[in-house]
């Protein structure tokens, strides 16, 4: 009874290309976002290892980068009613396949996306990602907010990518493998690959206030 009250609620939602705004930007919510288990499974790094010591910052950034599948993306709003304010969305994320960390999160976005106007105006932003988006936290009782559930806060630039270069093809590659529905959104929808080039890292693992973690020791810190 559930499934079919949700479907229903679901269906009433999709809406047609008369219907855009710049809140959204898309012809369909349903075939855009909806997964299935499958989806989830295979795109979530499954591992059975602890993250760094809390001592290793640049170890710890690298780990929590790598092992995100998503991240909060803050921009500065250009729309009206909340001009001048910050704003944060939930954008994918993958720094590399499984194997292959670059330490460099990228992102497959649709210039209609709502963060996607602001980025326009300032390209300056900050990411922020957690090990409670994992199983560590709650396996250790961490509250999200205790330190020792470590977060980072990259703040850079928003760039795009071309997507025939190296480091779009990359991106390409290290998104579709980490998330295999993204080459199922609607290809009308302009997706296109970008990066942030990272200009300043934070990292919170322990009680004593965040530090922050050099660019150089963090791109040369191995993340397991």
């Amino acid at each position: 009874m559930f499934a079919v009250l949700l479907l229903l609620c679901l269906s009433a939602t999709v809406k047609d290309s008369s219907s855009l705004n710049l809140n959204f930007g898309a012809n369909n919510v349903i075939e855009i976002f909806a997964v299935t288990n499958n989806d989830i499974a295979n795109n979530t790094i499954v591992t059975d290892d602890d993250p760094p010591p809390h001592n290793q910052a640049a170890r710890m950034a690298r780990y929590i980068t790598h092992t995100s599948n998503w991240g909060a993306m803050a921009t500065v709003a250009v729309r009206e009613p909340i001009v001048g304010f910050p704003f944060a969305n939930i954008f994918s994320l993958s720094d590399g396949p499984v194997d292959q960390s670059s330490g460099t999160p990228y992102m497959y976005i649709s210039p209609w996306e709502v963060s996607a106007h602001d980025l326009r105006q300032n390209n300056q932003t900050s990411i922020t990602m957690s090990l409670a988006q994992g199983n560590y936290c709650s396996k250790m009782n961490y509250d999200p907010e205790d330190p020792r559930c470590a977060h980072i806060i990259l703040t850079g630039t928003f760039v795009k990518l071309t997507r025939e270069s190296e480091e779009g093809q990359f991106a390409k590659k290290s998104l579709f493998s980490r998330h295999p529905i993204m080459p199922e959104w609607p290809e009308d929808h302009g997706w296109f690959f970008a990066k942030l080039d990272i200009k300043n890292i934070l990292v919170l693992d322990f009680f004593g206030g965040a530090v922050t973690v050099p660019l150089e020791e963090y791109f040369n810190a191995e993340p397991k």
